[in-house]
């Protein structure tokens, strides 16, 4: 079975949760994930649950062909509070 994708056929799709709290420093460091979710409805519901317990919470998703390192630009699907800039 290959797993190259067909024509027509979607790519699959990186979509990912994370929090974001202030270390001691001031600093925004990780707290929750990243974590990968199984649709992008379910990522905006985990986005959302976690808003009230982190400074900052953010999801967001990719077309991602990981076998091929291939990457397209991140979609953002929710933010709260304070999160980095995306690179």
């Amino acid at each position: 079975m290959s797993d190259h994708v067909l024509p027509g056929h979607k790519k699959p799709k990186l979509i990912v949760v994370v929090a974001f709290d202030r270390g001691e420093d001031g600093e925004l460091f990780t707290a929750y994930g990243p974590t990968d979710q199984q649709s992008e409805d379910r990522a905006i519901r985990t986005a959302k649950a976690l808003t009230g317990q982190h400074v900052g919470v953010i999801a967001w998703s990719r077309d991602a062909d990981p076998a091929l390192g291939d990457y397209g630009p991140p979609t953002l699907l929710f933010t709260n509070g304070e999160v980095p800039d995306m690179e």
